[in-house]
């Protein structure tokens, strides 16, 4: 199961939020939030509120355990650059460009349910006990179904 949260028009640029985000990318989550927290850049603070926040919908809407989640991906794109003007010399004006971000996490769950197992091999069983056995014949000969045989191109022996 996947969970994400998602941050847009993060102060911060696209390129130095991505810095950041390749330091985390396979992770443990819990393993991701140390070395964030660890990490002396400036733009590791919203990526590691991002992943706080995956952390929490993995906990509270799906009942996930952080131990059991694994930072699947980080995305980063650019957001909105704001376009704003510095005065210089002569009364010339410069232009700044406030650059933005948006930052996704996506996290999955390294164990699987107890649920999806269950599930699972309840099919299996299933499937099992409904599959065609093969038929025998009064002589205690075993003979192919009739599917096989249709697709074999096999006939039956006249007895």
């Amino acid at each position: 199961m996947n969970v994400r949260a998602t941050a847009k028009f993060v102060g911060t640029s696209s390129r130095k939020v991505g810095l950041a985000a390749a330091l985390i990318r396979g992770q443990k989550a819990t393993e991701a939030v140390t070395v964030l927290r660890h990490t002396p850049q400036r733009a590791t603070e919203p990526v590691g509120k991002v992943l706080a926040s995956a952390i929490a919908n993995a906990e509270n809407n799906y009942n996930l355990r952080a131990t059991n989640l694994v930072v699947e991906s980080v995305l980063v794109g650019p957001g909105r650059t704001l376009k704003r003007f510095r005065p210089r010399a002569q009364g010339r004006a410069y232009p700044v460009r406030k650059r933005s971000s948006h930052i996704t996490v996506v996290l999955r769950d390294e164990a699987p349910s107890r649920a999806a197992t269950h599930i699972q091999s309840a099919a299996a069983v299933q499937s099992a006990t409904v599959s065609n056995p093969p038929a025998t014949k009064a002589d205690g000969a075993v003979t192919k179904p009739a599917k096989r045989q249709a697709a074999t191109g096999e006939t039956k022996e006249a007895n």
